[in-house]
């Protein structure tokens, strides 16, 4: 498939003080609701983690749900979801994080992975990377290897995919704040 070259950035959507005051929202809607943006996305991904080999894709909710679908219709993979704790049926796996405000948990159905399945793991930001490490933690404790991140968006700033990066996981964000 060839899908022609994109400048992502041009559809993101910038909202200044979303959801509080100083803080600035990247709206992923634009980039998400056209048809090309996406097969760009889900083919650059592709090239980007062909060699990883990866067996699942794991995406995080909620939005990571979407990048993690394309990535996976693209290797023709299946999805496993990350989701905020309680939103699962059956037994799962928890994991807390810190957050802004707090901590918070998420967690997978147990059982959802085969022990030794190599996992690329989607969302359409990070920031701290906080979540990210959390999701991370948890599919280690389910016997993933993690083969790597896929993110939309990296803010440089704030540090997140530096600091898995030195942690030695393999991350690539196809938008750099």
């Amino acid at each position: 498939m060839t899908v022609r070259p994109l400048d992502l950035k041009k559809l993101i959507k910038d909202y200044p003080d979303f959801p509080k005051q100083g803080v600035l929202f990247r709206d992923i809607n634009p980039l998400i609701s056209d048809g090309n943006a996406l097969s760009y996305v889900s083919e650059e991904f592709y090239r980007r983690f062909s060699a990883e080999k990866p067996t699942v894709i794991a995406g995080i909710e909620s939005r990571g749900f979407i990048i993690a679908t394309c990535i996976a219709i693209r290797f023709g993979l299946g999805v496993i979801m990350i989701r905020k704790a309680g939103k699962l049926p059956g037994k799962t796996s928890r994991q807390s994080y810190q957050i802004e405000y707090g901590t918070a948990e998420m967690e997978i159905q147990q059982g959802s992975l085969i022990p030794g399945q190599n996992v690329i793991v989607a969302d359409d930001l990070i920031a701290t990377g906080g979540t990210a490490l959390a999701a991370a933690r948890l599919l280690r404790e389910e016997g993933a290897k993690i083969s790597g991140f896929a993110f939309l968006i990296e803010i440089n700033d704030l540090r997140g995919g530096e600091s898995l990066r030195d942690l030695g996981y393999n991350i690539q964000s196809l938008i750099v704040y």
